[in-house]
């Protein structure tokens, strides 16, 4: 009780309508997806309207259009919109500023998506916080409560590894919360998580699906005994069935997926039923659609995001690069919500360095935040243990010192990585249209 006190505490300090915000989502989700749809389109009205009047890039597009705010008032009304995609973004980034921005508390985040194409969007401080409210009522429909023990197995998308080591304390004991890094995970690392995991018994761990199996494995095959959590919780990667069914058997205890993107406010979140991940209505709009652009209520097709708060960057069908497959079903646990059966082609690959250690891919991800201008898009392979090669679309030619740049920090986590540039004039795709920016060949 007392850690449910500090942990709410906490987080009103940082917004005082945190726990009201929260009790009013977790009531919500019960309603008949009817009522949440009127409640989900009645937040797109003013979204649009405030687009329309205040971002020039909108503007510019009703009018060309020949629309007016009022023609979009439905969530099928968004098909007369075209779709908005990163280049786009890029191309139009002074005109998608708010004439009001000034007046507006919000970050500036950067986000590589499924594809690592870096992106810099603005994200209203409001908008965040409901995001995190948004998340810990997904994470509910796992049996968590507020306050309740978590270790984070993860890099920085998902806060690991990003604050001074005071903030991060102050972080994990204000949460109950301990954060492990998937970016270095070598036998003594894994050592020392399984004595973290132990000590502090979490009731439930949550990570990227890889680098949780990878721990899983290594538990296994060392015969290191580890206390069973409530839940895992797996998100920001594809989670295999394979995978999950392995999770499931090293930890004892059942696996629950999720499905989130900051830039778009997208959320969805697999209940105890399991029959896909029920999709958050009241941040975003997903649309699944076909190459038309048309939404399809059953099938495969491309995610779209429209974010309902985000004033200070709105993403109006915003295609994040991802597929899903929605279904036209209700789920028998009652939540109203639709249902994202499965999102397709999230995945991030393990590198192995030549002493032994292992590099969860995510951590080349960020460095091409930082180093990525001019770079289009890239591709890390694994060749030999010892040997990474970067394949690199570029918009223009890339200095040396930028390459310099890339390969040393590649090379701080092995001096015995041999580094190997390639620039080519296109990287494949797969069959679903995308392409791994990660593949070990090992």
């Amino acid at each position: 009780m007392f850690q449910k006190s500090l942990f709410i505490f906490a987080h009103q300090l940082g917004e005082r309508g945190f726990y009201p915000t929260y009790k009013k989502l977790v009531d919500s989700q019960w309603k008949p997806y009817s009522d949440q749809k009127k409640d989900q389109e009645n937040q797109l009205k003013h979204m649009i309207s405030f687009a329309y009047k205040n971002v020039p890039y909108y503007h510019k597009l009703f009018n060309k259009l020949k629309l007016d705010s009022y023609d979009i008032r439905t969530t099928e009304d968004l098909e007369k919109l075209p779709i908005l995609t990163k280049d786009i973004i890029k191309q139009n980034f002074e005109d998608l500023k708010p004439v009001n921005l000034d007046s507006m508390k919000y970050y500036v985040n950067s986000t590589g998506g499924s594809t690592g194409t870096p992106l810099q969007f603005r994200l209203l401080k409001y908008d965040r916080f409901f995001n995190g409210v948004s998340l810990y009522r997904g994470w509910g429909y796992a049996g968590y409560e507020l306050g309740d023990k978590m270790v984070f197995l993860a890099g920085s998308s998902l806060d690991v590894g990003s604050k001074s080591f005071i903030v991060k304390k102050a972080h994990e004991i204000s949460r109950n919360i301990r954060k492990l890094s998937s970016f270095d995970m070598s036998t003594q690392d894994m050592q020392q998580y399984a004595k973290v995991i132990n000590s502090f018994k979490p009731e439930f761990i949550r990570g990227y699906p890889s680098s949780i199996n990878f721990f899983a494995n290594f538990l296994d095959e060392n015969k290191i005994d580890i206390i069973t959590p409530h839940a895992i919780l797996t998100t920001a990667e594809k989670s295999i069935p394979s995978i999950q069914k392995n999770i499931k058997n090293i930890f004892g205890c059942d696996v629950y997926d999720a499905y989130g993107l900051n830039d778009g406010g997208l959320g969805a979140y697999e209940c105890s039923e399991h029959n896909g991940l029920h999709i958050d209505t009241e941040r975003s709009i997903m649309e699944i659609v076909d190459d038309e652009g048309l939404q399809l209520e059953n099938g495969v097709g491309k995610i779209l995001a429209t974010s309902l708060h985000n004033y200070a960057m709105p993403f109006i069908r915003y295609d994040t690069g991802d597929m899903g497959h929605i279904v036209d079903d209700i789920c028998g646990c009652g939540r109203g919500s639709k249902l994202l059966k499965e999102v397709i082609g999230r995945s991030a690959d393990i590198l192995l360095t030549p002493e032994g250690k292992h590099v969860h891919g995510y951590f080349i991800l960020y460095i091409f935040w930082d180093y990525g201008e001019g770079i289009k898009e890239y591709q890390v392979i694994q060749e030999k243990i010892d040997k990474l090669v970067i394949k690199i679309v570029a918009e223009n030619k890339l200095n040396e010192a930028q390459l310099d740049g890339i390969r040393e920090i590649i090379r701080s986590k092995s001096e015995g990585w041999e580094v190997e540039f390639r620039f080519v004039d296109k990287i494949e795709r797969t069959r679903a249209g995308k392409y791994k920016y990660i593949i070990n060949e090992l």
